[in-house]
């Protein structure tokens, strides 16, 4: 009894703690690491306004940029920071609605001359997760025969200095007829395929699956997204012409705006007069839509086309987008359903004459469009001033 009261008046004399018992640290998950990761983030957008760029020279915002790209491209990192998430970084950013909206909205100063954004020799290798083999796994090229003449003139361009490699600049560059050196190997954008969806409980993703030809005579089935990770995390390159080094900002490259006609049989289809589907691409046309009964996109039916046009020193894709605001009261209302059951509401189909597609096409290059509006009972475009 005495050793206890003893041991007791120690205890109580102890006012600076020294025999306290020092607390077990807790045990540093990997949620947390992640809940930390993202909160750098978020802490350097309450600091300076705008989110963290991958591809700028300043290395610490780099580095935050390059997290960011990770979680968004996974859908469980994205479900677990939610709650986190106070200024919405994680959240699909909406289509341009104008033009001028699509101008204006360049948070990576693609458009600028000064930034130096191709010039990425000093920065960091960003190393990420690849896409598993058993997908991305290449097969013999069977029409290789048709693609071997373009890899040999691209080699004869290098030589003689016409064309040249310039570091791999982001992923708005991979669009049908780019050539990259992947790994010391030419490989060739042959087709963009249509737009997959991916469901998770937070969102719903959207990628591409590309048809990649490389002059050994093989071919990938690699996503867009996968290739961009393997040309930026293996010193990738892109192959431009050295006189047209701006083809490389994504905005200046032409493109097609192509007018289609549905062969559908379907009566609901079949049925709606001037029925057009207006649509963009930067390869040819035919290669698009060669699959067309199989896509909700061109009504699971396959299509005809009536024109295309070749945009040239234009954002292609902006006068597409501006084409949709100018029909968007003629646009078709119709859910269709794909083979796996999901539905999907496609959102290129217009109910419009042709020649008046042409006349806006016109009306937009000449700049004249701002003062015109579609009147669908008129089934023509009028002047807002004059009705």
């Amino acid at each position: 009894m005495v050793e206890h009261d003893a041991f007791q008046e120690l205890l109580d004399s102890d006012v600076d703690g020294l025999l306290d018992i020092p607390e077990k640290p807790k045990k540093v998950t990997s949620s947390d690491r992640l809940e930390r990761a993202f909160l750098e983030i978020v802490e350097f957008r309450r600091t300076h306004g705008r989110l963290p760029s991958s591809t700028t020279r300043e290395i610490a915002e780099r580095k935050l940029g390059a997290r960011l790209d990770g979680i968004l491209a996974d859908d469980n990192k994205i479900q677990a920071l939610t709650h986190l998430d106070e200024f919405g970084l994680l959240d699909v950013p909406e289509a341009p609605g104008s033009i001028d909206e699509l101008l204006e909205h360049d948070p990576l100063d693609l458009l600028g001359d000064e930034t130096g954004i191709m010039d990425v020799s000093n920065l960091p290798v960003r190393k990420q997760r690849f896409e598993t083999e058993e997908v991305a796994r290449r097969r013999p090229a069977e029409d290789f025969a048709e693609f071997a003449p373009m890899f040999q003139q691209k080699h004869a361009e290098l030589r003689e200095g016409s064309s040249q490699l310039l570091p791999y600049p982001g992923l708005a560059h991979i669009v049908p007829g780019a050539f990259f050196v992947l790994n010391g190997v030419m490989l060739f954008v042959a087709e963009v395929g249509e737009t997959e969806y991916k469901k998770s409980t937070v969102r719903e993703n959207k990628r591409e699956r590309l048809r990649c030809v490389f002059e050994n005579g093989t071919e990938s089935r690699m996503y867009r997204q996968s290739l961009g990770i393997r040309l930026a995390d293996e010193d990738g390159q892109i192959v431009v012409l050295r006189e047209q080094p701006e083809i490389l900002t994504d905005d200046e490259v032409s493109g097609y705006i192509y007018v289609l006609r549905s062969l559908s049989t379907d009566p609901q289809i079949s049925g709606i007069a001037d029925l057009h589907k207006i649509g963009f691409s930067r390869g040819p046309v035919e290669a698009r839509i060669k699959n067309a009964d199989k896509s909700p996109t061109y009504l699971m039916a396959p299509v005809e086309v009536v024109a295309t046009y070749r945009i040239y020193n234009a954002r292609a894709s902006a006068l597409e987008n501006l084409l949709h605001r100018v029909f968007a009261d003629v646009r078709l209302d119709l859910t269709q359903v794909d083979k796996t059951g999901r539905d999907y509401d496609p959102s290129e189909w217009f109910v419009v004459p042709h020649n008046v597609i042409d006349q806006a096409i016109e009306l937009i290059i000449s700049g004249e469009i701002v003062h015109y509006t579609y009147d669908a009972d008129m089934r023509r475009l009028v002047d807002r001033q004059n009705g």
